[in-house]
């Protein structure tokens, strides 16, 4: 048996070395799209009736579905970006130099850190509804650290208000960088 938190951490290097092959740009998009399912898991839970008020009581397994496919979705769109003509041809976005390579490399270890993050967060917050795959043991040091580690997960640190503004500063970005 493996520890969550060190399939956490192998997830985050391993989005790290997949973020340095792909470039910083490819890569900032990926973030913005994770953001924007946080964004949008936090709307629904809030202002939609029946996923605030009736889904999570009468099925967390299905809210951790919901969660889980905003997610993977918003994820599998911001990893397959199309080429833009126009920005490709500026030569801005061009992986060539070595801070290039770097910037692409903290950016997909973030991105590891907030998709496995917020899929481990919504997984613990639904009672580890899978029987292949249990619950930290609270009582021993590893389910310690696993616990204070999902403290510091992307649904805990963006909650509301946060995530509103992570949602502006990420289109502002965008906006200037991009277009």
């Amino acid at each position: 048996m493996i520890s969550l938190s060190v399939i956490f951490w192998m997830y985050v290097i391993l989005f790290g070395l997949i973020g340095a092959m792909r470039g910083w740009a490819r890569e900032l998009l990926v973030t913005f799209s994770v953001i924007l399912a946080l964004f949008i898991i936090s709307v629904l839970e809030k202002f939609v009736p029946f996923v605030r008020d009736t889904l999570p009581f009468d099925s967390p397994t299905s809210i951790f579905w919901l969660r889980t496919g905003l997610i993977v979705l918003l994820v599998l769109f911001g990893y397959q970006t199309p080429k833009f003509p126009k920005i490709a041809s500026s030569g801005r976005f061009v992986r060539e130099a070595f801070q290039d390579i770097l910037l692409g490399l903290f950016l997909g270890a973030i991105n590891g850190y907030f998709i496995f993050g917020s899929l481990w967060y919504y997984l613990s917050d639904a009672g580890y509804p899978f029987a292949i795959i249990s619950a930290p043991d609270y009582t021993t040091e590893i389910g310690i650290a696993a616990e204070k580690l999902l403290t510091f997960m992307p649904p805990v640190l963006l909650g509301a208000p946060v995530i509103y503004f992570a949602v502006a500063v990420a289109f502002v970005f965008v906006l200037v960088v991009f277009l």
